[in-house]
């Protein structure tokens, strides 16, 4: 094509379903892709037409044939779709285990939280502990007083230490023995204060009350947690 100089001849086309802008200019060797265009490729395929590409949600388990995106399994306040688009995992609700959720890192409106960065300001100090807003209480702290009780319990390995409690003890969110060494995770001693890892988190103030099921191994006394030792002391006169 011969371009007359002094004029351009700009064409629209539609590819996958985007507009893609061709410039021909007067010496231009070939068309440009214009500014703010999109290739209409880099999403991937798209079944159940969620916005979220198939092998993203394959990636993840999640059903790449029926649309999920409201969908929220790890109960981080981001729906699949928000965690795709901030590039954060749907089934962890702390990305990068600094002990923040991903929904209050995303909604704070803190640029020194990133839920996809552990250390976003990078001075050797977590997220977590930090104090972004000057009240002497640690971020991951005033997270877990304002979070669900559904949100603060999960536990997707089953080895009754919370998600975001094994961020803390250095534990695998989806691994129940992270070692390998034939204990699970709820049953170590991570910072060996003489406190197995899963009744870590319980307090009075705990309010809540079934914690996914992580004290029933108290409860049955496998652990001897809670059994009772009955010392009697006989005196000789």
């Amino acid at each position: 094509m011969h371009a007359r100089q002094g004029a351009a001849l700009t064409a629209a086309k539609i590819f996958f379903g985007t507009a893609v802008v061709f410039g021909y200019a007067a010496g231009a060797g070939g068309p440009a892709l214009a500014a703010g265009a999109q290739s209409g490729t880099h999403r991937g395929h798209d079944a159940d037409h969620d916005g979220m590409p198939n092998r993203w949600e394959h990636r993840f388990g999640l059903n790449a044939h029926h649309a999920n995106a409201k969908g929220n399994p790890d109960h981080d306040r981001l729906s699949n779709l928000r965690e795709f688009r901030k590039d954060t995992d749907p089934t962890d609700d702390d990305t990068d285990n600094d002990g923040i959720d991903d929904g209050v890192e995303v909604e704070d409106g803190n640029p020194s939280t990133d839920p996809t960065d552990d250390d976003t300001d990078g001075d050797g100090t977590e997220d977590g502990d930090e104090d972004a807003d000057n009240d002497d209480v640690d971020n991951e702290d005033e997270d877990d007083t304002n979070e669900s009780c559904a949100s603060d319990d999960t536990d997707v390995d089953n080895d009754d230490v919370d998600d975001e409690d094994e961020n803390e003890d250095g534990t695998l969110v989806h691994k129940a023995d992270s070692d390998g060494d034939g204990t699970s995770d709820g049953d170590e001693d991570s910072d060996e204060d003489g406190v197995d890892n899963e009744d870590e988190d319980d307090s009075d103030v705990d309010e809540c009350d079934d914690d996914q099921g992580e004290d029933q191994d108290d409860d049955n006394n496998n652990g001897n947690d809670n059994t009772t030792v009955q010392t009697i002391v006989v005196r000789f006169s």
